[in-house]
């Protein structure tokens, strides 16, 4: 059945309106994937008598940080009366409310949930933290590295005993365990307001949500699948069938083939006798059939292994650089990447069949009348 698409006006988010205290990291992430699908929202950004921006001026945001595309951006001094209650007035008429501080700011602001699901009781107050709004370390400071050191996620990460844990960019904690389950929190409260009729605080650490990403890594564990060390395990790049290898030109090949068939499949088309069963799972065995396959590798250039295993089921793909990874292939057929004023961005995703690939909104280019932005919204 043909579902017929709907304008992007009428974005599944359309009626949702939030206020986002301005932060950095999963915050606007989250607030980012919520424009992306049609939220209404305002960026708030600290201002002071001394420094506050006028109405019409340039945002300040740095062109890099696509995470705030998508938002009306005003600028408030939280410790001035009037801009407090100019504030106050948006989050009355707001459906969630996003803040990312250490716990216990906004309470000091004026802006806590207690006052403000006083005032808007239908309002989702969204909480973004690392360490999360209690426990001995919840007023600590931290980043996102130090975030997943303490779930135990981070110790398993990386092969070489002699370089330690390898930081995952920061993608594990700030964005996977962060801003993602903001969002799900955020969506999980408006569903359930559908039939309460009431808001609610939503507690988002860093912390919970990494911890959660790791379960099936803690199933393992609990079941003798996974030892808990670094460098012992077939999906941390021990294995040979589960890492990357260098080819003749430096560039890299990753190679997932976990499966048996699809190991064999690697292995017949590099011309190599199959390992037993029992020797390619065992971990003893693996910096062997790794140094022998490193060196089936090293005799071709990328494109040219990407050739000879093009319409098999290897499970070998190439290790694209950023600069590379909008002309691949598959990102291309799917136009995942697009160019907005010059910078190179993701689509928004998920891909809803009622309206299609979205093209990203467009990044702030100006500092709003805060006055004027609340008569858009009929407070």
């Amino acid at each position: 059945m043909t579902i017929p698409r709907r304008p992007l006006s009428e974005l599944p988010l359309s009626d949702l309106r939030i206020v986002e205290l301005a932060g950095i990291g999963p915050g606007p992430h989250a607030a980012m994937l919520l424009a992306d699908h049609g939220a209404q929202i305002i960026r708030i950004e600290r201002a002071t008598s001394a420094t506050a921006t006028q109405p019409g001026e340039t945002a300040a945001q740095p062109a890099w940080d696509v995470s705030i595309r998508g938002r009306r951006v005003v600028r408030a001094d939280l410790k001035d009366a009037d801009d407090l209650a100019r504030v106050r007035s948006l989050i009355g008429g707001a459906d969630v409310l996003i803040e990312g501080f250490r716990p216990g700011v906004t309470e000091r602001l004026g802006l806590g949930p207690e006052e403000m699901l006083s005032l808007n009781p239908r309002l989702i107050y969204g909480r973004m933290t690392g360490w999360g709004q209690d426990g001995p370390e919840a007023h600590a400071a931290g980043h996102d590295l130090n975030y997943i050191a303490r779930t135990g996620l981070l110790h398993l990460i990386g092969n070489d005993g002699e370089r330690g844990p390898v930081p995952p960019l920061n993608l594990v904690g700030d964005f996977g365990g962060g801003s993602m389950f903001l969002v799900l929190g955020i969506l999980l409260a408006l569903h359930e307001r559908e039939r309460t009729g009431h808001g609610q605080v939503v507690d988002a650490a860093i912390v919970d949500g990494a911890a959660a990403l790791g379960a099936s890594i803690w199933g393992k564990i609990g079941t003798g699948g996974f030892r808990d060390e670094r460098g012992a395990n077939f999906l941390d790049g021990s294995a040979p069938y589960y890492r990357c290898y260098a080819c003749r030109d430096g560039l890299y090949l990753s190679v997932a083939a976990i499966e048996r068939r699809f190991f064999d499949i690697v292995t017949d088309t590099l011309g190599l006798e199959p390992w037993p069963e029992t020797v390619r799972l065992d971990p003893a065995q693996w910096p062997q059939i790794a140094e022998v396959l490193s060196e089936a590798f090293a005799g071709r250039t990328r494109a040219e292994w990407l050739e000879v295993f093009a319409g098999t089921d290897a499970c070998i793909a190439p290790v694209r650089t950023m600069t590379e990874a909008p002309a691949d292939e598959q990102m291309a057929a799917r136009d995942v990447y697009v160019d907005i004023d010059g910078t190179v961005q993701p689509r928004p995703a998920p891909r809803l069949s009622n309206h299609g690939p979205l093209a990203p909104p467009r990044m702030p280019t100006e500092v709003e009348d805060l006055e004027a932005v609340i008569r858009d919204w009929d407070l």
